[in-house]
């Protein structure tokens, strides 16, 4: 079971260390969504066509940057509502995938193409095996604590949720830092997006199923840190391993286990937003 909760966390945790750079940035990007469905179909048919998993991933990372560079186009460029802007990505995407999977695979149903290439599985520790993908978000956690405490880049974005007039100081846009953020951020999408259609060998609708709206909370939650957004990941993917083992129970409705994970979601973040307000309350007293 913890083998498949790593392999469960692993999109999660990339798309919210992905929402954690615009976060950073002053940048709420409520597209992760979106952005990571982007990744699933892509990677599907890139490495379907291909026979190559690599081709896979770098074509969904290009993707869903292209899409987050469009979002940040329209939103830090044009200036356009940020929240509406996020919204109409995320409609797009999912116009846009049925629109393609009509087009070139007369479907809008399951996308499943012959030779397809599979993820290699590794030996985990504790028993069973794990797809690449743990290991990539792992990664990802202190390369990310290192890209935005130690570069330039980092140090640029923080500056730009903070206090932007810092940086026009310098002479440096605040904007293009920003836009840099949300394409980044794409990339992360993508990837994770491509790690959950690729372990399914097979594209399927409504593939995210508000995997990127979870992400988006294990940001707030795991308070806009790489670690603590690890933590938050982890915490949502046991919820969904628990949901998964317990549809064998005939005693429990399997769609009430189907909704356990985003209950879960719910709870916290309503526990957590209250833990915060009483925090700042007690710290106004004092």
């Amino acid at each position: 079971m913890i083998a498949s909760i790593f392999d469960l966390m692993a999109p999660v945790l990339i798309a919210a260390l992905g929402g954690v750079i615009t976060e950073r940035a002053g940048i709420l990007n409520i597209a992760l969504e979106g952005l990571m469905l982007i990744g699933a179909f892509t990677a599907v048919v890139v490495a379907g066509f291909s026979g190559s998993i690599i081709l896979g991933l770098l074509a969904a990372a290009t993707a869903s940057a292209g899409a987050a560079a469009l979002f940040g186009f329209f939103g830090v460029r044009l200036q356009a509502n940020i929240f509406i802007a996020g919204l109409a990505v995320n409609l797009l995407a999912t116009g846009l995938v049925t629109f393609l999977s009509g087009q070139f695979f007369s479907t809008r149903g399951v996308i499943r193409i012959a030779n397809m290439p599979s993820l290699p599985h590794i030996p985990f520790p504790t028993g069973g095996t794990i797809t690449p993908a743990p290991l990539v978000g792992l990664l990802l956690v202190p390369l990310l604590i290192y890209l935005l405490n130690q570069t330039p880049f980092g140090l640029r974005a923080r500056a730009a949720g903070i206090d932007p007039e810092v940086l026009k100081g310098r002479g440096v846009s605040p904007g293009a830092v920003q836009f840099q953020a949300i394409t980044l951020s794409g990339l992360f999408c993508g990837i994770a997006g491509a790690f959950l259609s690729l372990r399914l060998e097979a594209f399927v609708p409504g593939i995210t199923a508000g995997k990127g709206w979870i992400a988006l909370v294990a940001v707030f939650l795991g308070r806009k840190s790489p670690v603590g957004i690890f933590l938050a990941s982890w915490l949502f993917a046991f919820a969904d391993a628990v949901a998964g083992n317990a549809q064998g129970l005939s005693w429990l409705p399997p769609t009430l286990m189907l909704a356990f994970p985003y209950l879960i979601t719910f709870l916290v973040l309503i526990g957590a937003s209250a833990l915060m307000s009483r925090r700042k309350h007690a710290e106004r007293k004092t």
